[in-house]
This record gives C-alpha cells, structure tokens and sequence, in this order.
C-alpha cells in the first residue's frame, strides 16, 4: 500500500455542533482547493446531539473529510490530541468548529508556517479583537492568561496562548507526551513542545452565530489543576515556587526568633532584626539546597563548597534590606514588625534573582540550554489579509 504525504491537516474538536460543521467544511474546501497542497478535515467528536449524522455524510461526500466519535471520552484538549495521532499532515492547523475561528486566515497561516514553528492568530496583538466574546467570557480569559503568564515562563511572551486557534509543524509534538486537561491543549503544546519560533498574526474573534458556549466552572476547575500539573512537571517554573514557599517559611521563622529575641533577651531592637534574618538565611538555604536546586548541584566539590558562602553573601545584603525596612519603620514611629514583614518581601525577591544568577549559574545553565525562551514575532496589521 502506498501512503500518502499529507500537506496539511486540520485538527477539529466537536461538541454538539450539527449547525455549524457542513457550512465551516464548505468554507475551508473552498479555501484549501485554491492552495496548491493535500489536506485533509479531521473532526473529533463528542456530541450527544445529531452531529455524527452529519459528519458521517460529510465523509461519504468528500474523501478529505474524517471523523472520529468519541462514547465514553469528553474534553476538547484529549480530542485535539486524539486528533493529532489520528491525522497525517506535516504541518497541523487546530480550529474550533462553532466558527468564532476565521478559516478564511489559513492561507497565511500556511505562509507563515513556512519561517515559524508555531503560529497563532491571536486576539491581543495589534489588528485583533476578542469582540466575539461577552464581557464574563473576556474576564474568564484574561484572568487565565494571566495565570498562566504568572505562572509558566515559556507563556510570558505569548500574548493569546490559550487561544483555541493555532497551527505548528508535526515535528514540534512528535515526541511530547501530551496529556492536558480541559480545555486548553495550546498551552500544554508551549510548554512540552519542541520548538524555537513562534509567530502571532492579528485576528478578531467572531461572535458564536449557532450552538452554545462549552464554557462551564468545571472546565475553568480543570484549567487550574491542569496549570498546577505543568509547573510540577517543569523544573525551571517549579523551582521559583519552591522558593517562594521556602521563603515563606522563612518568614515565619524570622518574624519568630524576632518575637523571641525581644521578649526573652535583653538584647536591642537592631541586634534582634539581624539575628532573627541570620537564623531564616540558614533555615532558608538548607531547604532551597536540598529541595529547590537539588537537581541543579554541581559534582565539583569546591563549587558545591562555595555556594554557602555565595549564599550567604547575597542573602546578607538581602538582610541589610530588612534591617533598613525595620529601622525606617522605627524611625517613623511604625510598627516593628510591619518594617519587617515589608523587608522580608523586597528581600526576597532579590535573593531568588540573584541566587539564580551567580549561586547556581553553571550547572542551571547547563541543564536548561534546550529550554531557552522562543523567539516570537507579531504580524504587522496592514499585512494581515484574508485574500
């Protein structure tokens, strides 16, 4: 048997759509049978509704057409991947089928695939629009691309990833394992998917004409535990929130042995504020040695033996910080602790950048040379054409 290379394959999840799929099945053959490639319509449904029906007459008219029907199965990320697997083309286009997600961009959508690795077309760059949504769906979406930005490095400087409209070459998913949850498989292909470049082209997102919304707390409930399981499994991002937690706890431990020192010592104000900083900067180092950068130690020892000292260094200019918050706050009149508590905080940051920087450097370095962040581009508005 001879297999044929397939150009292009557009990955479509469906969920009750029998309204919508033969008119976006008729848009984008009228659109592809102008390009000269071979492509092919892979719908992946989980209606309860007629839409199989309909699919299944739409495969008997048109060989391109191919449909998946899912029983016991429901998500739009697992359908995307089912997609993936069950498609043939080099490069992958993945839409939505309430048709909010132009088909009339493919065309430079493949052009652009042509330099990128990924490409977007994204409501949030200059020329694009998200007008198709209502005002709590527009809250519900910047509120999860805000997450997500906050919360995975790779998604920083993607202005729309969790948009449901993106296409990728095959070889940035051929060997990630994708296993997302809910609804939002772009971010999951972000973060565990091979790739260099990203290019995002301006868009604007149409209101739904047919059908209703997905959009239900349970989906936005899986969206957060799906962002939790994408920082557990990423060193780099993991790394920042163990710190964090390991410096609140250093926070408790200072404002602690502060509390002790001032009540059962007859020691001074500014003796406490440095002793109670002294005591968290070990308690603090200890934990981030052997948990935050455990996979970042080095097998030199004298490298392994200077890190205390480094650490030390960075976290006593980090001390003098505090110490300075306290002393202003005394100054003023303030409160002690709050002077504290304000100290730790600036501190604190500065200690994760800088241990980042010069306590770790060689071996994190080493270990995230392949984790580097993309290079993402933005199309110019006045290049954007449907035609």
């Amino acid at each position: 048997m001879t297999i044929v290379s397939m150009d292009l394959s557009i990955v479509i999840p469906t969920f009750n759509e029998k309204n919508n799929v033969r008119l976006l099945t008729s848009r984008i053959m009228t659109i592809l049978n102008r390009e000269n490639c071979l492509y092919e319509i892979v719908f992946v449904d989980d209606s309860i509704d007629d839409t199989p029906k309909v699919l299944e007459q739409l495969c008997h008219e048109f060989s391109c057409v191919k449909y998946l029907h899912r029983e016991n199965e429901r998500g739009l990320a697992s359908a995307v991947v089912m997609g993936f697997y069950h498609s043939q083309g080099i490069q992958v286009i993945v839409m939505d089928a309430d048709l909010q997600h132009p088909p009339e961009l493919i065309p430079l959508i493949l052009k652009r695939l042509l330099q990128a690795d990924i490409v977007i077309p994204s409501r949030f760059v200059p020329g694009g629009s998200d007008g198709g949504l209502n005002l709590f769906r527009k809250l519900i979406s910047r509120v999860a691309r805000g997450i997500g930005c906050i919360s995975i490095k790779k998604l920083r400087p993607i202005s729309d990833s969790t948009s449901g409209y993106f296409a990728l070459k095959r070889s940035v998913i051929s060997h990630a394992h994708l296993d997302p949850i809910g609804w939002k498989i772009l971010i999951e292909i972000l973060v565990k998917g091979k790739y260099r470049t990203v290019h995002e082209i301006p868009y604007s997102f149409v209101a739904r004409g047919a059908g209703q919304s997905k959009m239900s707390i349970k989906e936005q409930f899986n969206y957060l535990r799906h962002m939790a399981r994408l920082i557990s499994n990423s060193p780099d991002d993991r790394k920042f929130y163990s710190f964090c937690v390991i410096g609140t706890l250093g926070v408790f431990v200072n404002l602690f042995c502060l509390h002790i020192f001032l009540k059962l010592f007859d020691m001074g104000e500014l003796s406490c504020s440095i002793n109670s900083s002294c005591i968290a900067m070990i308690h603090n180092f200890l934990w981030n040695n052997n948990v935050t950068w455990r996979e970042y130690k080095s097998r030199v020892l004298w490298k392994r033996m200077i890190q205390f000292p480094q650490f030390s260094l960075i976290c006593g200019l980090g001390i003098g910080i505090t110490t300075l918050f306290a002393q202003i706050f005394l100054f003023l009149g303030w409160n002690i602790y709050a002077g504290q508590l304000l100290g730790i905080s600036v501190s604190m940051i500065w200690n994760f950048l800088a241990n980042s920087r010069w306590t770790w450097p060689v071996v994190y370095n080493e270990i995230n040379r392949e984790d580097d962040q993309p290079i993402v581009t933005q199309e110019l508005p006045s290049k954007v054409s449907w035609n």
